[in-house]
């Protein structure tokens, strides 16, 4: 008698950091033999990898994981593991009976042979990355690529060093065969600190370490895009790179442009340096286009820093913006900052900046109107030029008979907010 094939059911939350984790658990569930299901109550082994980013990300990883488990069968075993399981382990473990197993980064996910609760939020670096495990083909013509684990800065409001560790820079060799095997035709490489790629591996790999990679990188696809770039290691070089692969996209984690505030957050630069920065990239590439996200309410953001966030805002005329109300996160040197902004206030300001952006991207959508842009098709009538990052910006309509996975050059008919419709 042959033993009954075991399913399971994987749900992700937070960055797309996550989800290269989750394709990476994925990878290993199927070398193990066991097959995916859609459905969590049809599943021997429900997995929630979770994030722990701010309250609000914790809040829906526990709303998720209640859920799940009303939904599963008895037999099967939920496990919870990413950043919360990391972070709150033993927490977890203690204040969710519902939940089999807690599983860090340190943990290998399985099915347990019995409900036990394992804490695991005491290893201060993990035991195993997942960074160069085996991962499936993609299933969508573009496929993150995280290159890095872990970040070594220090920014006030960020736990992540805290339980992500310090950055381990994978082998060029790695990535690259992760690439082959994604056999996708867009490649987004993305990290906790991206443009710091190399700089804990001097004698292997160094500083600036990044350009290299980006040129091998986009020699095997037809497009390659960065996410998460910190605004002091955007070099000349890298900016070029950037350009040469066809994908002048430029993600910078400016956070806040108000100098004295941006020290406080222990973070690097100013608002006339970014715009500066903003201002040469567009003169060596006018079809760049720009994401940031910003940080409105962090302790001590004075009516003058709010109003030069404004006043940025308006003269950097981004593609794509965030923006984000501070939160408070236990072991951050922000925690015990004085100068608290009060929540109404907060959300004032949150709602002037987002009015703004939001009318400054229609604009700059309205733009593309009549031009033609060379687009790829991710699923049936859905597709994306270089201006737009998969997940998280607009979208252009195009015809449904386009085929997945294949590029065309499309014209652009109209916009509707922050999507195009193409001819």
């Amino acid at each position: 008698m042959t033993n009954q094939v075991q399913h399971f059911y994987v749900e992700t939350l937070g960055c797309p950091k996550n989800q290269v984790d989750s394709d990476k658990l994925i990878g290993t569930l199927l070398a193990d033999g066991m097959l995916p299901t859609d459905s969590a109550s049809d599943a021997d082994l429900v997995v929630v990898n979770t994030c722990a980013f701010i309250d609000e990300a914790r809040r829906e990883s526990i709303d998720t994981i209640l859920s799940l488990d009303g939904q599963r069968k008895e037999t099967s075993r939920l496990v919870v593991t990413g950043c919360m399981a990391e972070r709150y382990g033993q927490e977890l473990a203690d204040e969710l009976p519902e939940v089999d197993l807690v599983a860090g980064f340190g943990v290998p996910v399985h099915i347990p042979a019995a409900k036990k609760l394992i804490p695991v939020g005491s290893a201060p670096i993990p035991l195993l990355d997942l960074l160069n495990l085996p991962r499936p083909k993609s299933l969508s013509p573009w496929a993150y690529v995280k290159i890095a684990e872990g970040c070594d800065r220090n920014c006030g409001f960020c736990a992540i060093p805290s339980f992500r560790g310090p950055q381990r820079s994978r082998d060029v060799s790695s990535i690259l065969a992760e690439v082959e095997q994604l056999q996708a035709r867009e490649i987004v490489l993305v990290a906790q600190d991206l443009a710091s790629y190399g700089k804990d591996r001097p004698s292997e790999l160094g500083a600036g370490s990044i350009v290299s990679l980006v040129r091998e990188v986009s020699k095997m696809v037809q497009r390659t895009r960065l996410l998460y770039l910190y605004p002091s290691d955007l070099s000349d070089a890298l900016i070029d790179a950037i350009c040469d692969t066809g994908v002048p996209y430029f993600d910078l984690s400016l956070q806040h442009v108000s100098k004295p505030l941006l020290r406080r957050m222990r973070r690097w630069g100013d608002g006339q340096r970014f715009l500066n920065r903003i201002s040469d990239i567009r003169s060596r590439e006018p079809d760049a286009a720009f994401r940031s996200n910003f940080i409105v309410g962090y302790p001590g953001e004075t009516e003058e820093d709010h109003d030069q966030l404004l006043s940025f805002v308006e003269q950097a005329q981004l593609d794509w913006c965030g923006f984000f109300a501070y939160s408070p996160e236990d072991g951050t040197y922000a925690v015990d900052l004085d100068g608290q902004v009060p929540e109404g206030l907060m959300r004032e300001r949150l709602l002037e900046l987002s009015e703004m952006q939001d009318n400054i991207t229609a604009r700059r959508r309205d733009d593309l109107i009549g031009r033609t842009l060379n687009v790829l098709v991710d699923e049936p009538g859905e597709a994306r030029s270089h201006r737009e990052a998969p997940e998280i910006d607009g979208i252009i309509e195009v015809p449904q008979d386009l085929v997945v996975g294949e590029f065309y050059d499309v014209e652009i008919t109209s916009a509707m907010g922050p999507d195009l419709v193409a001819g």
